[in-house]
């Protein structure tokens, strides 16, 4: 019998990120992880063992051929990798640093059997900024075809959807209520976990596809989507406005002074530069002791900030247990590290302020776990008889958020929940002709990776329909 070859020993532990320390990034808002150093690519990119049926592909929601780029990596073919990658994702440096792989690419990726699995995302990251350091290569895209399509929102579902369009030869206009392209990306997501000088180098490739940007257009306001595709001749619209209007718990004491939504809270830190006061005229007020209702990124980010914002006390209170928690296991260990205190299996029950309005003590009630609700998360149970408050000058909540309701207000024939969601099949298409949408206007709050996924099944969806349009 032929002998076997031997197989080569592969690392079971992964090539760790580089982070500026705890102490000295709690008083920054520059970005934490640092990146792969060419060395730490390359030695993590030698884990990937290539399998010949990639299961990493599958858990990838824009269909990315990782193990591709990934082998491109590791024989140096940088650009090749990068390209590789464009192929299917035009916003890499954003999705290596806040796609949750974890739970996708890596959660399928055969070496994390046992061990580790490969670090996918910072691989991508590696690429991205290697690509983003020497200038973008515009790929060739098709012939026009004379169509026109209207992308509602700059974040990522529509950027996705009108790089994707725009590669297929249509003409693309996104109109963005906002000042700033990107959505979520800027004024949700910290500048210590994504700068915004990356999300605008991700957006002016897009441009440089050919897609036009309109900013400050409120559409449902500014014109309706029937006057879009009736008046300003778009031969079809997509809708991907997200999720940015807060919900709040209904307690008592609720409207007292320094008590926010996460999303104005982050807004103003984010978008409006407080951080950067009294450079941007965006004051802020943040006390001693700041609790953050919630856990989620969400409520990390706003924990974060409040931090670097000069708190001296910081809580996440969150009424299951550490288990539960929707945030990504990086994210609690990166603001623990920066010394945010967790009071876990606690809740808020009414709010308590001074004489001039402004909240100073917050009651909470412990809570037990009971069986499982429909998330699957043990259900949290109010603990009769265990009261107690808590000293607070700053209460932040990021328990969520729901469509912002205009559009579905103007539009007439257009489907939606009870939630305020759109109705939308698995490709986009809404009750409308001509019409789709996706993102988090479509399933409520979820992931950027899981919007830009919606994205591309819609771009696909919607040159189907305009190619077959006579």
């Amino acid at each position: 019998m032929a002998e076997s070859k031997p197989q080569p020993k592969v690392k079971k532990k992964a090539v760790p990120m580089p982070k500026q320390p705890p102490e000295v990034r709690r008083h920054n808002f520059n970005e934490v992880a640092l990146g792969y150093t060419e060395e730490q690519a390359l030695e993590e990119a030698s884990r990937c063992l290539q399998c010949p049926k990639p299961q990493c592909v599958k858990g990838c929601p824009v269909e990315i051929d990782i193990p591709a780029f990934i082998k491109l990596l590791r024989e140096g073919k940088y650009e090749e990798g990068i390209r590789k990658i464009k192929e299917k994702n035009s916003l890499p440096a954003i999705c290596g640093r806040v796609c949750p792989q974890e739970e996708q690419c890596q959660k399928m990726c055969v070496l994390g059997k046992v061990g580790d699995p490969v670090s996918i995302g910072r691989l991508e990251r590696f690429l991205a900024d290697w690509e983003r350091a020497r200038g973008f290569t515009i790929p060739e895209k098709a012939p026009p075809t004379g169509k026109r399509v209207a992308v509602i929102g700059a974040g990522p579902a529509g950027l996705t959807v009108a790089a994707d369009l725009a590669k297929l030869g249509h003409e693309v206009v996104i109109f963005e209520a906002l000042h700033l392209p990107g959505g979520v990306l800027v004024y949700g997501i910290p500048e210590f976990r994504l700068p915004k000088s990356i999300v605008q180098a991700e957006v002016n490739y897009i441009k440089k596809l050919g897609v036009e940007l309109k900013l400050g257009y409120l559409i449902g306001r500014t014109y309706t989507i029937p006057e879009l595709l009736k008046e300003r001749d778009f031969d079809a619209v997509f809708i991907g406005t997200g999720a940015g209007l807060p919900q709040f718990l209904g307690l008592p004491g609720e409207n007292l002074g320094g008590i926010y939504s996460a999303n104005e809270f982050l807004i103003r830190v984010n978008l409006m530069k407080a951080y950067a006061f009294p450079e941007y005229d965006t004051p802020i007020r943040i006390g001693r002791r700041v609790a953050v209702i919630g856990g989620g990124n969400v409520a990390m980010d706003a924990a974060r900030s409040a931090l670097r914002l000069g708190a001296e006390q910081v809580y996440i209170v969150y009424r299951r247990s550490r288990e539960e928690m929707p945030a990504r296991k990086e994210e609690i260990e990166n603001a623990e590290e920066e010394g945010v205190i967790f009071k876990l299996l606690t809740n808020p029950t009414q709010f308590i302020g001074d004489e001039k309005g402004w909240v100073k003590q917050m009651e909470c009630i412990r809570m037990g776990l009971g069986p499982p609700d429909e998330t699957g998360r043990r259900r949290p149970v109010p603990i009769k008889g265990s009261e107690f408050l808590m000293d607070v000058d700053t209460v932040i909540i990021a328990i969520g958020r729901t469509p912002n309701p205009i559009i579905q207000r103007t539009t007439e024939g257009l489907a939606v929940t009870k939630w305020g969601t759109i109705v939308a099949d698995e490709n986009g298409k809404t009750s409308l002709e001509g019409v789709y949408a996706g993102g988090d206007i479509v399933t409520g709050e979820a992931t950027v990776i899981s919007a830009m996924g919606a994205g591309k099944r819609a771009a696909r969806a919607i040159h189907e329909y305009l190619m077959s349009k006579k």
